[in-house]
């Protein structure tokens, strides 16, 4: 159970920002809580939820912010454990939180360049952190649940999409028809939000009956329409995560998703790079390998430390318990 107190909680956070994607990074842990990153995701989802959301709500965080609590390794083949969350719970995984934990872990000299294997909720992940300070990320097995599932989305028409898996559920959509810019971000949202609705009432979910709680739009260069694409990348995405706030970064998770979608239809060949775009214009690296049947995808970014301090949650505070209103 959560620890009931009076005294003010005092939580050590390094922020950081992925190709424009936030991290917050409890480098310390959270005193109290511990176990594998499977048993401390459940926590998070239970009785410590207020907690998650004192950190991740206003006034001391903010919708689009992504939350990482450091454990230290259950194998001792593992560099560290980790537990994503957002504002409206916790992740399986997360590819930008991934490369903002290690690079905020090499800042405070407690992680070396070189490879690093890291468990996740939804099993072990290997990082490579580079001499120059970029992160590579050997992702989970990534997988195609369904391909070109139709949907109707109300004020809009029909649309077509690929239910794919790298970490996180996607709903991956080509024929929206939008154009994927900073200045149509109300227009993608709210098509975006509409367009999950469509399909959770349809009662589509992943392979695994779970809820598919991303959207991502994408357009390939040279797919025309006036929809641009920065030269020398292949793709540009909007992602919308569970809390209805747009991914800033590329997303790792979804980029991992698309490059299975690409691996089954042959698009894409192992080893090749696929450079995914953001709507700000970021970009994450892409490429996979076939281990077996599985498509195992790499990704491949930057990060960079923004704040380092402390979180202080004080249960005098209301604003502090307005997640449990």
């Amino acid at each position: 159970m959560m620890p009931t107190t009076d005294a003010p909680m005092r939580l050590r956070c390094v922020d950081s920002h992925t190709e424009g994607e936030p991290t917050r990074a409890l480098v310390d842990g959270i005193p109290g809580l511990a176990g594998s990153p499977a048993q401390v995701r459940a926590a998070l989802d239970g009785a410590w939820a207020p907690l998650v959301r004192a950190m991740m709500h206003e006034p001391r965080g903010y919708a689009w912010l992504v939350g990482a609590v450091v454990l230290p390794p259950a194998s001792p083949r593992a560099s560290f454990g980790v537990v994503f969350f957002n504002n409206v719970g916790t992740l399986g995984m997360c590819g930008h939180g991934t490369i903002g934990v290690v690079r905020t872990l090499s800042a405070l000299g407690r992680l070396a360049a070189g490879d690093h294997l890291i468990e996740t909720p939804v099993g072990p992940v290997t990082a490579r952190l580079h001499a120059d300070g970029r992160v590579s990320v050997r992702n989970v097995p990534s997988r195609v649940a369904q391909h070109g599932v139709a949907v109707h989305v109300p004020g809009h028409g029909v649309v077509h999409g690929d239910v794919a898996w790298g970490g996180n559920w996607f709903f991956i959509c080509h024929d929206h028809g939008l154009a994927i810019s900073m200045d149509r971000l109300q227009e993608l949202t709210d098509f975006s939000m509409r367009l999950r609705s469509a399909y959770d009432a349809a009662g589509l979910r992943g392979d695994d009956g779970a809820p598919i709680d991303h959207v991502e739009l994408s357009i390939d260069a040279g797919d025309g329409g006036g929809h641009r694409v920065g030269s020398g990348a292949d793709a540009r995405g909007f992602v919308l995560c569970p809390g209805a706030e747009w991914d800033r970064s590329p997303c790792g998770t979804g980029t991992s998703a698309r490059v299975a979608c690409l691996a089954a239809q042959g698009r894409l060949a192992p080893g090749a790079t696929w450079v995914q775009e953001s709507v700000l214009g970021t970009r994450f690296e892409a490429t996979y390998e076939r281990i077996g049947t599985d498509i195992v995808p790499t990704i491949t970014g930057s990060a960079h430390v923004t704040f380092d301090g402390w979180i202080v949650i004080d249960p005098a505070d209301p604003l502090a318990r307005l997640g449990e209103r």
